[in-house]
């Protein structure tokens, strides 16, 4: 159930929003089994389940992108540069941001550090790769997998894992819309 969910969240135009919730169970909630924990390492070389580190009751910010990109990724890593001064303190508290490669055969730990070091980025703004298994196992639930790299989408998902409300924004956009994008879901509160 959870995965149709989601597959239809990520289809819904960029402004549309949806809620998921999980059963109250004693099971794995809903959204862990479907982000999975799969490991992906981060820009520092320590690895992170995906769900249960990264999301599990936290405002996400997701892109997708590669170190030698020239085009659209340096753009979407800016925009990400000013999110996190405009989210100051809540960054690695309440919000992460996760810049996911789409080329972890190239992209390892000490390109994507190098990377981040380009744009400042601070604590809370994770640069992942991995075992190209893993990565496209995430990408695939996130629907932003891709065969070619460069065929990747300019999309930022954000996501509130407390109260399951997804929305989608362009990459591409200003900065202002994403930043309201954001604080939509950053004040989403829980039903």
């Amino acid at each position: 159930m959870y995965r149709l969910l989601t597959t239809l969240l990520l289809m819904l135009p960029a402004a549309a929003q949806t809620t998921v919730t999980a059963p109250e169970t004693g099971e794995k909630p809903a959204a862990q089994n479907y982000f999975t924990d799969t490991i992906l390492v981060d820009q520092h070389g320590t690895e992170h389940r995906f769900y249960s580190d990264l999301i599990k009751h936290r405002v996400v910010i997701i892109n997708v992108m590669f170190s030698e990109c020239k085009d659209s990724c340096p753009r979407m890593a800016e925009t990400f540069a000013r999110l996190q001064d405009w989210l100051g303190p809540r960054l690695d508290k309440e919000v992460e941001m996760l810049s996911i490669s789409v080329d972890p055969e190239t992209d390892n730990p000490a390109r994507l550090n190098a990377y981040a070091k380009k744009f400042n980025a601070r604590r809370g703004w994770y640069f992942l790769t991995g075992k190209k298994e893993n990565v496209d196992l995430v990408l695939k639930r996130l629907g932003l997998y891709v065969e070619q790299r460069q065929d990747h989408l300019n999309l930022f998902l954000i996501g509130n894992d407390r109260t399951g409300l997804w929305k989608k924004a362009f990459g591409m956009a200003p900065t202002d819309q994403t930043i309201a994008t954001l604080n939509s879901v950053l004040q989403d509160e829980a039903r």
